[in-house]
């Protein structure tokens, strides 16, 4: 049986449970669970990271943990009882586990590794505070590391921050907000400003002296030298080094480390050094012999220095090389280091030895107590301490010094007889009074041990020697009386024995008689002169002699025998015990001299303050001493004397002796009386005040009140304890009238120089400090009225200066900060004087920032859950007075503009968060009572109006995410839960005072738009939050946005007929509530929404003004949300809203309106997931397909479903910027016209509008037709620019604008130039497919074509699309997908390439059309698309696999032309037909010859370079012939069995059979070409050609074209069944040179385009694979046999067909696109090209037979009067050769050279005039071979030998070519001729001739543009059946 647990609630798992048992919970180890219920070693409960899956679990599996419960029962909590900082640890750690993780997977490896090592040393800690040996310091220490570790974790992961008290995590519930505020800004202004240390420290240590030539022991000194004092600022560090320039002592880290501490921030400046001197132990000369000397000597050596400012950076200075230098002359060693400095390079220059000095330098920053703990290693290893010289910054109470230093400066000696000078030697000793000398008393420098004598180095041959080396003496103050220093001069000889021989010394006593001191300063010692045996240790023979020159001649009666020598010496003391002071002696013993008293007293002030603090005691008691001998005498001395040292303790340098002084009043004060007699001065003073001129001195007591009240009280309780307690009358009285003056002199207003308010400023700074004293004399009532009287007597603040009005204010922030304030019942006397001040100063808005202060410590005191009386009162008091004044202050403060500046913009957001604090405090104190005491207070409904709108308005600046910094979580939800429950209490006077007759619109209004935005919040939405931090929200506070939902609801429900006024403002702000993933929320915001329709459709019958708010509201927080995940979630969640979500389609369906309400869903949700869409795409970085097309889709939904014409305006600048993102210049025109449509040119007036400026409608579409001519040139779509230049034009000539006219037709002509001299690459097509359900809605199971970007193959476009779709699966196949792809939770992609169509062939079937021109009418305003798939239809014959090759012929039709505003477009009709082997077998010919013809004329007009191409065709079509090529044509269809079994197709194997005989003709006449031009080299290829070519034509039946080949006559009305034919080549009419009028080539650009991207399949590959052709000569025509594998991995885009998917004049040349380039990309075809007749075919006759015997002969006449004249005409046209490619597979298409081909030019000076193949306009013969008048009777030789015989042709039109003529002529029907003629002639390669270009018309221009438009959009002939268009936008843009 299952038992709830009583003691077992809380659990860590210590294994993992699978959970495999019956209702078994999966447990992980580390896992903490609570227990609910248990049985049988089984436990009942849920792990607290997913509190909603409750299981069981064995007991054993967990360990048990001590926790307490709150709230038993079904909602209980349960609390770990461990350390709080323990608990959080572990949440915390927990948390950061799951986004230490994901920051591996967003690649954040600097943080990952960071994190992952703080993480680590947490645990370290965590493990340290749990075994709990830790010392009570120590675990504070532990504590404080931990919280620092997880501060900068949660700040770096974005997480929350944490307020804590004493590391120690608070809960928000049980302090005051004023508190958790402050805590929280301490917290943030902690991380953000880290406060300067003002203590520094340089850390030092030596590591060795790199020198060549060393040899000797040296001694290294460091110091800190001050160049602008030019003085040393710290002791020295002295440290030995062995011969070889390396520490002496290497194992005492002491000896080679210092550290230089206390450095003050101002001694961290540029002049500041770091000086080395070092000296070298050893001979006198560096170079003398070993031998020659003994002794040996301390000798100059180097000096190095660096400046401090190097250190500055604040990083290591690891093996720093210092140069070290030496000075030219010994003389000049004691300024080495500012010569140096100075850089005087005169007097110094580097060491012979070139030394380095290696150091390691650092700056450590923080008191030595901090740097102890943060560097323990520095001390735990050892290092010496180097002070600064004399007392630091601050001196210390305790602090025990008795130092003297004593510099040895320098000497003055004389030579003694010799010839040159001394080398003088200093030694020094420290003799105590009894003679002996004291032992180690004389201290080097840190890091070595003190010495008992010190000898000075050696100055060679010197008699005025300077040294300048500074020595400490720490002698103990014991020893100072009677000792003195002596001075032993020696001349060292540099001879062998190495003598030091004595000749003199001085002495020097360290106290003076008088108890004085050696005072500091320099001082010139007599040098006493001695034998050299001289013994002085007998000190009683000199010291009765005279030691200084000083003394000497102030002492005129001591006769001495006047001497030359001297030496000189610095002394100066640092000592606590001792003094030089005379005056201060003189007062300490006062009593010795009773008369000198009041001269005394008198120069206490002059005193320096250091002399004072050092004998601080003595002093006060010698002070209170004088005062009980004769207080009528010497009290007012006395007291003023007592100021003095009070004041002394306020600066700076002493404030630390402050604690000293209250030690002495506590402990050792003993004046019992002194009460009285400071009482009686002090007010004696203060009557004064008013009274007296010079308010200095009077302001000085003032200053000390507090220490003289201290004195008072301890005095009078003295007294009490000494007398029982007698005079207390007597006291309180003189405590009154003290009191009574001082109330006098506040309350005079100051008149004329203000001294008197500065007094008063100086009294009220520091009277809150006399309270603590009062409290302990007089009851706390009796002080807090005394303190209530004397504030309540200051001027009111009208006329009261500024500086006393803040001075004034702190005084009250002192007193609420008081122990006096703290208690209740002195609080409530004291409150109503405070808040009335308060009052004031928010009134005048002055001192705003310490009128928060004192706020926020009111409130500090007044605790969440205090519910006593008096805290009640206090609150009644509040309200009543500050209230109003706090809301209004707020109001103004957030309304200023913030101020500049980083510290004022801090302190304005301290203030205003300050103030806001304090108002949640006040509100959240408030009770039912308090709301209802307020709401009473209101005499009138106008007030309850101002306020409940004054404090909706504060709630709603609350509420903004500026109000605290971004991870202020805590602090926002706990204003969160007092804004919310203000609000319920405030609704209820809303509902009774506002609604019905009284209803107001502007409350109920704030309210609402509170609410909602309260329920926007971020901070509310729980569900961002990580499990653990919702659970935490959820049991704190629940879900404050269903409160406030339920309370918009009740509101709402009670406004009745009043709703109608908030429709439709409010349906955009209920509508953000709905967004949010709530479903609680939802099901009371959907009633409100069916209300709002239902009381719409009450007042105006339908429901657009809804329909339109929701959208506009869509759209807004589309935009509003940019990039944000939050958003993205919202957006997931209103689809069930509009959708499936049964409530409201349930209600509106009960509706008599439902049809209408179902259509506004169905809207609203389309337009949902379109904007879901676009939210998806517009998180992307980069511009893509994805983001283009969902703009589109929303476009087009915005002009054609909700026609919102500025949306749709606006997102067409959306998309236009995208384009223009992605450089599509073209398709950024096309959407840029879409605007342009919609305005007119007119003058009407258009207003501001994104980023169009107030204009005309005229001058905007102006600006915007520009734009799109600028980005049609761009986009090298210059036809379309050039309609546009025309139309503005006409707008400029109707205006007579001629100036724009004349730039405008300059820019058109430009346009023509661009068109005919630069090469546009032709763009491939590609359809891609996009399936399953996880792609957008826009794309979802479509299909689209695509225009591909330049260069871009198939392979290279597949890859793009997968990196768009990184989810998507290629398929491998170009079969429609089934139903199953379509229904999948998947993305497919099937992409293969498409062939384009053109619409109009017109210009591509032209006479004359340049391939520039045409090739933009190739692949623009392309509505169709075709893919052909071949197949194979019943059983596969082996031999010849043509009899059943069928191919599936795919047709696409898009819903707009491409280009256009996209690179792609959806298919909107797709036609499927199939192909009969014989119709293929028939397009692949026809594709064949029109390819050969193209070769062969660019070979003849001399566009190639070389003739490489046309070989290889060649080589391609006769080999495969020979091999089987068409051959197996014949087999497969002009057998007797297929001819049989088909005889509905005799019509398509005639045609078959003619295609093969005109092939037959192209080839040899092909040959005859390739004869004149190919190389030498290649000859024996061209004759292989030319025998295999006879083979072929023996296959084919054909021995020559003598006999007139029998046929039957063959109309094809269409072309061949089910072939597009308006793609086929150009048909050859028996009218041929009859010529149609040339209209226009340009039509309108299309609106909408969208991309692709092919290259058709090739004919020759076709070719190939049909005649079993692999990798041969004619390689190059193969391709991928099967298109099932390789239309989507086609290196080179290629068309997977094996039959010809277009024919060339559509595609180019075929065979060119791959291994010879020689296509549309890598050379310009001829522009006379035209695409071969296979519609119209004409027999062959006799005199063809001549032309092609002729060709073989190398006879043709030059010229032939039967030749039309386009065969006569000479076709010549200057190109630029045009190299071809290497025969390589590249999927790149290469660069081209442009060239410019007029319609007649000269004959290429190349070729030779008599050429028989080329004679007559060089290209007669091709001419004849090409173009023979087609003649209803047979014959033919009667038209060539007689000229004028008639014929149906145009008859002869001798021209040459200077004067081309084409005559004008209607085109008759078509199939005429065929009709009448019994016989088919075979034709020949009609595009080989070159007609003769019209002399008689100039060359057409395009159509005027309204023509053009108006045939373009209105008759256009896209297909027969066209597809609706989507209805035009009706014209609105009047407001625009």
């Amino acid at each position: 049986m299952w038992i709830p647990t009583e003691h077992e609630k809380y659990g860590v798992v210590i294994a993992s449970f699978r959970g495999t048992v019956p209702y078994g919970l999966s447990l992980e180890i580390g896992d903490t669970v609570q227990i609910l219920e248990k049985c049988d070693g089984w436990y009942r409960g849920f792990a607290l990271k997913n509190p909603n899956i409750k299981g069981i679990f064995p007991s054993s599996y967990v360990h048990l943990k001590n926790a307490c419960v709150k709230n038993k029962g079904q909602f209980e909590m349960v609390i770990p009882t461990e350390d709080s900082v323990i608990t959080e640890m572990t949440s915390t750690l927990r948390d950061w586990g799951t986004m230490w993780k994901q920051l591996y997977v967003r690649n954040e490896g600097d943080l990952f590794h960071r994190l992952w090592h703080i993480m680590n040393e947490i645990l370290d800690l965590r493990r340290q505070v749990l075994v709990g040996h830790l010392t009570h310091d120590r675990m504070k220490d532990v504590k404080r590391h931990i919280t620092a570790r997880l501060d900068w974790g949660n700040e770096q992961l974005g997480l929350d921050l944490v307020p804590r008290k004493e590391y120690a995590m608070v809960d928000p519930e049980d302090i005051s907000i004023t508190e958790l505020y402050r805590l929280m800004e301490h917290r943030h202004r902690k991380k953000d400003t880290p406060v300067q240390a003002s203590s520094h420290h340089l850390f030092v240590q030596m590591k060795s002296l790199m020198c060549s030539n060393l040899g000797e022991e040296l001694e290294v000194i460091f110091s800190l030298f001050d160049s602008k004092e030019n003085r040393p600022i710290s002791e020295r560090f002295f440290l030995r080094l062995n011969r070889n320039g390396l520490p002496k002592a290497p194992d005492k880290p002491e000896r080679h480390c210092s550290l230089f501490v206390d450095l003050g921030s101002s001694e961290l400046r540029r002049d500041i050094y770091i000086t080395v001197h070092i000296i070298r132990i050893g001979r006198m000369g560096a170079g003398e012999k070993k031998n020659a000397c003994s002794v040996q000597y301390r000798r100059p050596f180097g000096c190095a220095v660096l400046s401090i400012a190097d250190l500055l950076t604040g990083e290591t200075k690891d093996d720093l090389i210092l140069k070290v230098y030496m000075c030219n002359t010994e003389s000049e060693w004691y300024q080495i280091h500012e010569n140096i400095i100075k850089k005087l390079n005169a007097r110094y220059n580097l060491t012979g030895s070139n030394a380095g000095l290696a150091v390691s330098l650092q700056l450590l920053h923080g008191d030595i107590e901090q740097i102890r703990r943060e560097y323990s290693s520095v001390f735990s290893h050892g290092v010496s301490i180097t002070r600064k010289l004399g007392f630091s910054n601050i001196i210390m109470p305790g602090e025990m010094r008795n130092d003297l230093y004593i510099t040895i400066e320098r000497g003055e000696f004389e030579k003694g007889g010799k010839s040159v000078a001394r080398n003088v030697e200093v030694t020094m000793f420290i003799v105590e009074s009894g003679g002996q000398t004291l032992k180690d008393y004389i201290s080097f420098g840190s890091g070595e041990p003190p010495a008992s004598e010190y000898h000075s180095f050696v100055l060679y041959h010197n008699n005025s020697p300077r040294w300048s080396e500074l020595l400490k003496l720490p002698i103990p103050v014991d020893k100072f009386r009677g000792a003195h220093i002596r001075f032993e001069f020696r001349h060292c000889s540099t001879k062998e024995k190495g003598e030091k021989k004595l000749f003199g010394f001085s002495f020097v006593p360290l106290m003076q008689e008088d108890g004085r001191t050696l005072p500091d300063g320099t001082h010139e010692l007599i040098v006493h002169k001695c034998e050299e045996n001289t013994n002085l240790q007998d000190t009683t023979r000199y010291l009765k002699l005279p030691f200084s020159k000083g003394i000497l001649l102030g002492n005129s009666n001591q006769t001495m025998k006047a001497t030359k020598e001297s030496f000189w010496i610095t002394s100066f003391l640092c000592s606590t015990k001792l003094t030089q002071n005379g005056d201060m002696l003189d007062l300490l013993k006062w009593r010795t001299h009773p008369d000198k008293i009041t001269g005394c007293l008198s120069k206490l002030k002059e005193i320096d303050g250091s002399e004072i603090v050092k004998f601080l005691q003595d002093t006060l008691d010698t002070l209170f001493g004088i005062l009980d001998e004769n207080s009528q005498k010497y009290g007012s001395k006395v007291f003023d004397s007592l100021v003095h040292i009070i004041n002394l303790l306020q600066d700076s340098k002493f404030h630390h002796f402050k604690p000293v002084m209250d030690t002495y009043i506590e402990s050792h004060f003993a004046g019992a009386l002194a009460y009285r007699d400071l009482i009686k001065v002090l007010k004696w003073y203060v009557d004064r005040i008013t009274e007296a001129e010079r308010q200095e001195h009077i302001q000085e007591v003032l200053k000390a009140q507090e220490y003289i009240f201290k004195y008072i009280v301890q005095s009078r309780r003295l007294f009490s304890l000494a007398t029982g307690g007698q005079n207390e009358e007597e006291f309180r009285c003189c405590i009154q009238e003290l009191l009574m003056s001082v109330r006098f002199f506040l309350s005079q207003e100051s008149k004329g120089s203000g001294a008197l308010s500065q007094s008063q400023a100086v009294f009220l700074s520091s009277f809150p400090a006399v309270y603590s004293e009062l409290l302990k004399l007089f009851d706390v009532r009796e002080v807090a009225n005394l303190v209530q009287d004397t504030l309540g007597s200051l001027p009111t603040i009208v006329h009261v200066d500024d500086s006393l009005q803040a001075v004034k204010l702190q005084c009250i922030g002192k007193t609420v900060e008081s122990q006096l304030y703290t208690n209740p019942d002195s609080r409530y006397i004291l409150l109503p004087v405070v808040l009335h001040h308060l009052h004031m100063h928010l009134q005048e808005q002055k001192d705003l920032i310490v009128c928060a202060r004192i706020l926020s410590n009111v409130f500090c005191l007044i605790k969440k859950n205090s519910s006593e009386k008096s805290v009640l009162e206090e609150i009644d008091v509040i309200v009543a007075s500050l209230l109003d004044i706090l809301l209004r202050t707020i109001l103004e403060i957030t309304s200023r503009p913030q101020p500049s500046g980083s510290s004022m913009r801090l302190q304005f957001q301290d203030v205003t968060g300050e103030f806001v604090a304090c108002l949640l405090s006040l509100l959240r104190q408030m009770t039912d009572r308090h709301y209802q005491q307020l709401l009473d207070s209101f005499n009138t409904k106008e007030e309850l109006r101002d306020f409940l709108l004054q404090i909706f308005t504060v709630f709603r600046i609350l509420i903004r995410p500026e109000m605290f910094p971004k991870d202020w979580t805590v602090m926002r939800l706990v204003a969160n839960n007092v804004i919310i429950t203000t609000v319920l209490y405030l609704s209820d006077a809303l509902r009774k005072n506002f609604l019905n007759e009284n209803f107001d619109y502007k409350i109920w209004d704030s309210y609402f738009y509170l609410a909602v935005i309260f329920i926007n919040q971020l901070c509310l939405q729980l569900e961002m939050f990580t499990p653990s931090k919702k659970k935490k929200v959820l049991e704190k506070y629940g879900d404050m946005r269903v409160t406030m939902g339920c309370e918009i609801f009740s509101m709402w429900q009670n406004l009745g007929e009043h709703k109608l006024h908030f429709i439709p403002a409010l349906i955009g702000p209920f509508l953000e509530v709905t967004l949010i993933p709530q479903p609680d929320l939802r099901n009371v915001m959907i009633p409100i929404f069916h209300d709002m329709m239902d009381w719409e459709q009450r007042r105006s019958g339908n429901f657009k003004q809804v329909e339109a708010k929701l959208i506009d509201k869509l759209d807004s927080l589309m935009s509003e949300g940019k990039g944000d995940e939050t958003y993205r979630e919202l957006f997931n969640s209103i689809i069930p809203l509009f959708g499936p979500y049964p409530s409201l389609l349930k209600k509106i369906e009960r509706e008599t309106w439902r049809e209408s309400g179902v259509s506004l869903i169905a809207t609203v949700t389309r337009l949902m997931e379109r904007l879901l869409d676009y939210r998806d795409c517009m998180k992307m970085g980069e511009v893509d397909g994805k983001k283009i097309g969902c703009t589109v889709s929303l476009l087009n939904f915005y002009k054609t479903e909700l026609n919102k014409e500025e949306m749709y305006i606006r997102y067409i600048h959306k998309l236009y910027d995208l384009h223009l993102k992605a450089q599509n210049f073209t398709e950024a025109a096309y959407t840029l016209l879409l605007y342009d449509e919609l305005l007119e040119w007119s003058d009407r007036p258009l207003r501001e509008f994104l980023t169009y400026p107030m204009q005309t409608e005229w001058q905007r579409k102006e600006h915007l037709h520009l734009a799109i001519i600028q980005n049609f040139d761009r986009g090298k779509c210059w036809e379309n620019g050039i309609i546009l230049c025309r139309k503005i034009a006409e707008q400029y000539e109707s205006y007579y604008d001629y100036r724009n006219l004349s730039k405008m037709r300059m820019m058109e002509a430009s346009l023509y130039d661009k068109i005919m001299d630069q090469q546009r690459l032709e763009p491939e097509f590609f359809r891609v497919g996009f399936y399953g359900k996880k792609f957008p809605f826009f794309l979802r199971n479509k299909e689209f074509v695509c225009r591909g970007h330049d260069y871009e193959r198939l392979e290279a476009f597949q890859q793009r699309m997968l990196n768009e779709f990184p989810h998507a699966i290629a398929m491998q196949h170009a079969n429609q997908p089934d139903e199953t792809i379509f229904q999948a939770e998947a993305q497919y992609l099937q992409i293969y390439a498409v062939t384009p169509i053109p619409e109009s062939q017109e210009v591509l079937q032209r006479e004359g059309v340049p391939d520039n021109i045409k090739s933009f009418y190739k692949v623009n305003h392309i509505w169709k698309f075709r893919y052909d798939r071949p197949f194979h239809k019943g059983t596969k014959d082996k031999e010849n696999e043509f009899k059943s090759l069928w191919v599936e012929r795919t047709s696409l039709y898009l819903v707009q032309s491409l280009p256009g505003i996209s690179r792609w477009f959806e298919v909107e009709k797709r036609e499927v037909v199939e192909m009969s082997p014989l119709e293929n077998a028939i397009e692949v010919l026809e594709n064949k010859n029109q390819q050969l013809k193209t070769l062969i004329s660019q070979c003849q007009t001399r566009q190639m370079q070389n003739i490489n191409p046309l070989t290889m065709c060649l080589n391609g079509v006769i080999d495969a012939a020979v091999n089987g090529g068409v051959s197996r044509y014949q087999e497969a269809f002009f057998v007797k069995e297929y001819i049989l079994s088909h005889p509905e197709d005799g019509e398509k194997i005639a045609r078959l059979r003619e295609l093969m005989l005109e092939q037959a003709q192209i080839l040899e006449f092909g040959l005859a070409v390739h004869e004149k031009f190919v190389p030498q080299d290649m000859r024996p290829l061209h004759k292989k050609l030319v025998d295999q070519f006879f083979v072929m034509k023996s296959s084919l039946g054909i021995q020559e074209f003598s006999a007139c080949i029998q046929a039957s006559p063959v109309h094809f009305p269409n072309g061949s069944p089910r072939v597009c034919r308006n793609s086929a080549p150009a048909s050859m009419s028996p009218d041929g040179t009859r010529v149609i009028p040339r209209r226009s080539p340009l039509s309108y650009p299309a609106v909408n385009r969208y991309s692709s991207s092919s290259l058709s399949s090739q004919a020759s590959a076709e070719v190939s694979n049909i005649t079993g052709q692999s990798e041969s000569s004619d390689e190059v025509f193969n391709m991928q046999p099967s298109p099932s594998t390789s239309s989507l991995s086609s290196t080179h885009s290629a068309s997977p067909n094996v039959t010809s998917s277009a024919p060339s004049s559509a595609r180019a040349s075929p065979l060119l696109s791959d291994k010879h380039k020689h296509s549309r990309e890598n050379s310009c075809l001829s522009p006379r090209e035209r695409p071969c007749s296979a519609i119209y075919p004409t027999p062959v006759e006799p005199s063809q037979r001549l032309l092609f015997n002729h060709i073989g002969d190398g006879a043709l006449p030059r010229s032939d009067p039967n030749l039309s004249a386009p065969e006569k005409a000479s076709p010549a046209r200057h190109t630029t050769p045009v190299s071809p490619s290497p025969a390589g597979r590249s999927p790149l298409k290469g660069s081209v050279q442009s060239f410019t081909p007029s319609p007649v030019e000269y004959h290429s000076p190349g070729l030779s005039s008599n050429s028989p193949v080329l004679s007559g306009s060089y290209s007669s013969g091709i001419s004849s071979l090409s173009r023979c008048s087609t003649s209803e009777t047979s014959g033919f030789e009667n038209q060539v030998n007689d000229p004028s015989a008639p014929g149906p042709g145009p008859g002869p039109c001798y021209s040459g070519p200077e004067e081309p003529v084409r005559k004008e002529s209607k085109t008759p029907p078509p199939y005429s001729v065929y009709e009448r003629t019994l016989r088919r002639p075979v034709p020949l390669p009609h595009s080989l001739s070159i007609p003769v270009p019209p002399t008689a018309e100039p060359p057409a221009l395009p159509p005027k543009p309204l023509a053009a438009r108006s045939s373009h959009l209105e008759n256009g002939t896209r297909r027969t059946d066209p597809a609706p268009r989507p209805r035009p936008l009706p014209r609105k843009v009047s407001q625009l």
